[in-house]
């Protein structure tokens, strides 16, 4: 059995599992609580594993390795933003959160602050982060299953995307949860095993990771060029090319003068062995320079970058919805801290792998930093750096890693969309629920098929900026002031989704020159947590301080019930009427 032929096994064998799984499940849901919440029945074990398979999506998996390896030490802040993250949702939000008795954010948001206004902006904020956070996770399978069996990038998406409407409508909360559990150990073991294999394979060779030398290819290398890219060099060198060099057409050696260099979309660039690999424009071009901070990651101002990416990673974990409806399902709020405090160790334990396989792939696919399409990093490795049949057995066990991070997370970002349709939007019911989960998963589906797509991280990145922007501030202002008035938080998410929610656009369609405005515009759009999430705390405060909010009474009977001790029994879930039928 051939490669492509253990990978489609490997494929379909996790796409089963992950059906054959949720429909056990569907056979627990019956009413609207099983749907949203799980009926609040998850122990923090279980709840912390389905937590972390969520979380753990293909930026994760396949984005981080591939940001590692093309802008070194800097990426590293990826993973660690990711992780500690978790803290502060333990410290923060997670028990009172929980002890709201809310079903979701927007159910939260009412309350806290006695608002149907408010309540229905922050459906429309929750449909924007998950939107947001939902069609990188279709690209990214398209690209995956492009890859790995050379189909249409729609297949992967299309797949992916059925079976993910499939099984949240069918079961809801109770049906992905068993499945996301499942999945966390999948990819978990999908992507330790090949690490620990290549670090063993690592330690026998003499290789070094540091070298002022640039990036070089082992054996005669053919790149193909899918998409128009800017590359940079820095001594001159040959080079085969056949296709669009610098808007001029190329077949056959030519010689590449240090700078910069546009190469056209379907061009082919053939590397003899030993030869220097051009790297993408604005990612370290040597080993010494990789290895040091600073760079940021491409692009004018690397410091502010890097602080905006650690402002949105942060931040953002208490802001992104499929996260916090997960502490709904536990039974209180000492379950919902004892499952924040285990996910960081889930997480964290997760994380160590990614990075050495971003290590790895610097040194054993430096092809990649070509094209930039650093993503097919954790893909490629095992098969390029193993030969014959244990090469083979890795890289499949890695695309089934890969499948079941797209099928995880897009569950649970489905299962958040739907809640709050069927809650704030339709009358509730689990009939409601599934044509709201249909809708949801059907929109970012096609859009996933026409906008353009970046590395998975940055456009992660990217959702965890407009959650930092808007749900963040809500939360952490709404648990812990009591001056926070209606008005103020709708203030807040209106400006923070505004400034965070319009800079992703802008840098999804393509984004401004660099030139604009000596390049901080740009910056700015591509990493806007900086601006954006200080914003959004300031308007909120500030508009809270110039208006009227609840009276005093109602603000005491709301903080006592989030805050305290479980043993006194002040708090109850929310139920709200809804219907199973």
């Amino acid at each position: 059995m051939g490669a492509p032929a253990l990978t489609l096994v490997a494929l379909l064998l996790a796409a089963v599992a992950t059906v054959a799984i949720g429909a056990y499940g569907v056979r627990m849901a019956r009413t609207t609580s099983d749907f949203l919440v799980a009926s609040r029945s998850v122990g923090p074990g279980w709840n912390a594993a389905a937590i972390s398979g969520e979380y753990l999506s293909a930026a994760s998996f396949l984005g981080v390795a591939g940001l590692i390896a093309k802008y070194g030490a800097d990426a590293l802040w990826y993973p660690v933003g990711f992780t500690a993250g978790y803290l502060g949702l333990l410290l923060f939000v997670a028990a009172p959160l929980r002890r709201s008795g809310a079903y979701t954010v927007p159910d939260f948001a009412e309350f806290r602050l006695g608002s149907a206004r408010l309540r229905k902006l922050a459906a429309v904020v929750v449909v924007l982060v998950c939107a947001v956070y939902l069609i990188p996770q279709f690209q990214g399978a398209g690209l995956t299953l492009r890859i790995l069996l050379d189909v249409p990038s729609w297949v992967g998406a299309v797949a992916v995307g059925a079976i993910v409407i499939a099984n949240v409508t069918g079961g809801g909360m109770r049906s992905i949860t068993l499945v996301q559990a499942f999945q966390y150990w999948l990819k978990f073991t999908a992507v330790a095993l090949p690490a620990l294999v290549l670090f063993a394979h690592f330690l026998g060779e003499d290789r070094e990771l540091g070298a002022p030398a640039p990036p070089v290819v082992a054996e005669r290398t053919t790149v193909d060029v899918t998409t128009d890219v800017v590359v940079q060099v820095g001594a001159p060198q040959t080079v085969s090319i056949t296709g669009t060099l610098d808007g001029r057409a190329v077949d056959g050696p030519v010689t590449l003068t240090p700078g910069e260099h546009v190469l056209g979309a379907d061009s082919e660039l053939v590397l003899d062995a030993g030869a220097t690999v051009p790297v993408v424009a604005g990612a370290p071009a040597d080993g010494a320079s990789w290895l040091t901070t600073g760079g940021g990651f491409g692009g004018t101002h690397p410091t502010y970058q890097v602080y905006s990416l650690m402002i949105a990673t942060f931040l953002g974990t208490m802001g992104l919805p499929h996260v916090l409806v997960r502490f709904y399902t536990n039974p209180d709020g000492r379950a919902a801290r004892a499952t924040a405090l285990a996910v960081i160790g889930l997480v964290g334990m997760f994380y160590l792998f990614p990075t050495l396989l971003g290590v790895f792939a610097r040194l054993y696919v430096p092809q990649l930093l070509i094209t930039g399409t650093s993503d097919a990093a954790v893909l490629l490795l095992p098969g390029s750096v193993l030969s014959g049949l244990p090469g083979q057995l890795l890289a499949a066990l890695v695309a089934a890693g890969a499948i079941a991070a797209f099928l995880s997370t897009s569950s649970g970002l489905l299962v958040s969309i739907a809640g709050v349709l069927s809650t704030d939007v339709l009358r509730g019911r689990i009939r409601d629920f599934r044509v709201a989960a249909l809708v949801a998963g059907a929109v970012p589906l096609g859009l996933s098929l026409t906008v353009a797509s970046l590395d998975l991280s940055r456009t992660v990145a990217l959702a965890f900026s407009v959650a930092a922007s808007t749900l963040c501030p809500l939360l952490v202002l709404g648990i812990w002031w009591r001056g926070l008035t209606a008005k103020g938080a709708a203030a807040g998410l209106i400006t923070g989704g505004s400034a965070a929610g319009g800079a992703t656009a802008v840098s999804v369609a393509g984004g401004v020159p660099e030139s604009v405005a000596n390049g901080w515009l740009s910056a700015i759009l591509g990493y806007p947590a900086a601006v954006s999430v200080p914003l959004a705390f300031l308007t909120m405060i500030g508009v809270s301080l110039a208006t009227r909010g609840p009276g005093p009474r109602a603000v005491r009977r709301v903080f006592v019930r989030m805050h305290a001790p479980e043993r006194l029994g002040m708090g109850s879930d929310r139920e709200r009427g809804l219907r199973a039928g």
